[in-house]
């Protein structure tokens, strides 16, 4: 986790639009060859030479995606980072670049970016990834961050949704459920703080659940390592919003059917004995819970051999014909439809109003 300690203010006015951008973007360094030009002119300049250029997006809005209650700014930098990069490596690829825009409002300082930046920072130094560009404005409902992620990969190597064919081998990385079940820790001790703000949570005991929603990590060991196996998936896509989501995502993208098993869903003891705490059902967390950031991908059953017994990866279910429809099999060996009760914002947003 990170320290955010915070003690002088500088208001956002005394640096100005481009000011701003100089001063938090002064320490970011180029570490991509594909990288021509970065921060400092009209727009970067990338040479991907016999590459794909892969190309994602994501905007993350306060009161929406998180909450600065408890969510510090260094780890929402981080996270942020994350989110894109993930979508990368979930096409197969490399993220090596992206690019930074923020709407803000005057009621943060100078130094709270100065959080907020130094966790894309740390992010980007970890993942070798080049900050580019982006672009300051202001807000007036709160803190916004977009963030566009670009990635590399050989035309052969990048992997879609919808290769998926009857049969084959439907493959998790990591365990699920932990992000959804730290959140719900962190918004547990939210209401106990609102009911008295003297109370000092003690939150040792849900340290790995708490830091895989706070400071999670996208799976850019993956494409590599599938590499180095010899794998090709067949399809993939990466856990942002459940499993039971995801699934449906790649069945109806290569128009198949799917048996999810309940017994082989991998679950953190972590996530068991909280999911006990608070009455939950874990395989209902670990469907529908989301912010995972694991990649869910098909095999062809003739590479199983190749990642048997890989402490990254876990068989949960195959691929079957559309006829026979999406079902998870449970413990009991019924089979029930699979439903996509992810998170969706925009649903969030109309039960608000």
């Amino acid at each position: 986790m990170f320290d955010n300690s915070q003690e002088t203010r500088t208001n956002l006015s005394e640096l100005g639009e481009f000011g701003l951008i100089d001063h938090l973007t002064r320490n970011f360094t180029l570490k991509q060859n594909s990288t021509k030009k970065g921060i400092g002119d009209d727009a970067a300049v990338l040479d991907f030479e016999d590459k794909q250029c892969i190309i994602t997006t994501d905007l993350l809005v306060e009161g929406v995606h998180f909450d600065l209650s408890y969510m510090p700014l260094k780890h929402l930098g981080y996270k942020a980072v994350m989110v894109n990069a993930s979508d990368v490596y979930a096409m197969n690829g490399k993220a090596t670049q992206i690019t930074v825009s923020i709407a803000v409002s005057n009621r943060f300082p100078v130094e709270a970016l100065e959080e907020l930046y130094a966790g894309i920072q740390l992010a980007s130094k970890i993942y070798n990834i080049d900050v580019i560009g982006g672009d300051t404005t202001s807000s007036t409902s709160g803190l916004m961050i977009s963030i566009t992620a670009l990635g590399q990969a050989k035309a052969e190597e990048i992997t879609y949704r919808n290769g998926a064919k009857a049969n084959d081998l439907l493959v998790v990385t990591g365990d699920l459920g932990a992000a959804y079940m730290g959140l719900q820790i962190l918004e547990r001790e939210k209401q106990v703080f609102k009911a008295n703000p003297n109370a000092q949570p003690d939150l040792d005991q849900y340290t790995y659940l708490i830091e895989r929603q706070l400071k999670p990590e996208a799976r850019k060991d993956m494409p590599p390592l599938l590499k180095e196996l010899e794998v090709k998936p067949t399809a993939m896509i990466d856990i942002s919003d459940g499993l039971s989501s995801e699934v449906i995502h790649l069945c109806k993208n290569s128009k198949t059917g799917v048996n999810l098993y309940e017994d082989k869903i991998p679950l953190d003891p972590a996530v068991i004995s909280v999911c006990e705490e608070f009455n939950i059902d874990s395989t209902t967390i670990a469907l529908s819970g989301g912010e995972d950031y694991e990649l869910l991908f098909t095999i062809s059953q003739a590479d199983f051999d190749k990642i048997k017994g890989n402490p990254n990866m876990t068989v949960i279910g195959h691929m079957t014909e559309e006829s026979e429809g999406m079902h998870l099999i449970t413990r009991a060996n019924t089979k029930i439809p699979l439903i996509a009760r992810g998170w969706n914002s925009m649903e969030k947003e109309e039960e608000e109003n």
